[in-house]
């Protein structure tokens, strides 16, 4: 009985501690998720654009994600390198670890992007995806997907990866199951009663997750990737668009700092995890922003399809024209030419004028 009661107590004060992190936080960051969710009702859905260039978007945004995600923990390969690794050319000049952990991070974020939707955030999930992480990784093989043993601190690293200092200090490794069984309880009821903004609740998991660290290595990697898997899970769906942990690697000495910052707060009187808080809710919001933009008529061609592109530049040039005329000019089946139209439409690159078959149609 008295083990039962302790359990309480450790998730009550768990779910006080947020409570109190959540009444400090200011009003800015409250007008920052604002901003984040009036980009999100901007963005066109996958449904409403060409499966091709959704596709084409997504395979540019796991290259960059793995090399950019690699990169924060030490690894010297570019985007070019992944992208040729990616594509079974043996890459000579880099170690075999470098390569091992770009292939299993390549692989998993891949998984998380086509299979989000039937995935159940859980500690099995976690410790599997830390299993898939290091697969190819022959030196992690002892200690996939399985808590750590002994102790570990968290590192700040250098362009060379080379530590330059000690961030904090990270949770024991006998209260770390523990910890991460009440934290991920804890995500999944708060984020299924919907009380708080999902935003808020996901940034608390990451800084608590890394905060605890509880697995030998992959523990950033890791993080990252449960990033776009719970912001993809609360509706934020460009996430696969926009690489996440590229506008972390270039804001990688704040990303430093407002872990620092917030974690060293964590466990004492008054805890403040603002400026993790801030950090995190600037990259959404510029994932959001980047995300828009590829909408706007300037990067255009960059979500259209080749027959979507050719109708595009054929009513650019003609400025005004009809279904027919552009079916005849671009020698493009007609009820492609009416899909593109629709598309078009939808993205308010153009504007019907009249019905019917005399409808036509003109650049805004």
């Amino acid at each position: 009985m008295p083990k039962n009661t302790n359990k309480t107590t450790e998730k009550l004060t768990f779910s006080d501690n947020f409570s109190k992190r959540i009444e400090q936080i200011p009003s800015f960051i409250v007008s920052k998720i604002a901003k984040i969710d009036e980009l999100k009702g901007q963005w066109i859905t996958g449904a409403r654009l060409s499966p091709q260039v959704l596709g084409r978007l997504k395979r540019s945004v796991l290259i960059t994600s793995t090399g950019a995600s690699t990169r924060i923990e030490g690894s010297r390969l570019s985007d070019e390198d992944i992208e040729k690794l990616m594509k079974g050319i043996s890459i000579q000049k880099f170690t075999n670890r470098d390569k091992q952990e770009a292939q299993g991070y390549y692989e998993l974020l891949e998984n998380v992007f086509n299979s989000w939707k039937n995935l159940r955030f859980n500690e099995s999930l976690i410790k599997h995806f830390h299993l898939e992480l290091l697969k190819h990784v022959e030196k992690d093989e002892k200690h996939r997907g399985e808590y750590k043993k002994g102790e570990n601190k968290v590192h700040m690293l250098n362009e060379a990866g080379q530590s330059v200092d000690i961030l904090f200090d990270t949770s024991p490794a006998y209260l770390t199951p523990a910890q991460m069984r009440d934290l991920v309880e804890w995500t999944q009821k708060t984020l299924t009663e919907n009380k708080y903004h999902p935003l808020l609740v996901i940034g608390n998991f990451l800084v608590e997750f890394l905060k605890i660290h509880p697995f030998t290595d992959g523990n950033g990697r890791l993080s990252r990737v449960l990033t776009n898997l719970l912001l993809l899970q609360a509706g934020y769906l460009y996430i696969p668009y926009v690489s996440h942990e590229k506008l972390i690697e270039d804001n990688k000495p704040d990303y430093y700092i407002a872990l620092r910052r917030s974690q060293k707060s964590m466990g004492v009187k008054s805890e403040n995890i603002t400026d993790w808080l801030n950090f995190f809710l600037d990259m959404v919001l510029r994932q959001s922003q980047m995300a828009v933009e590829l909408l706007s008529k300037e990067n255009i061609e960059k979500i259209l399809s080749e027959k979507q592109l050719a109708v595009w530049q054929y009513i650019t040039e003609a400025k005004e024209t009809s279904t027919g005329d552009i079916a005849k000019n671009t020698k493009i089946a007609r009820p492609t030419v009416k899909q593109t139209l629709e598309v078009l439409l939808k993205l308010k690159k153009i504007e019907r004028v009249g019905l019917g078959r005399s409808a036509r149609y003109k650049i805004l």
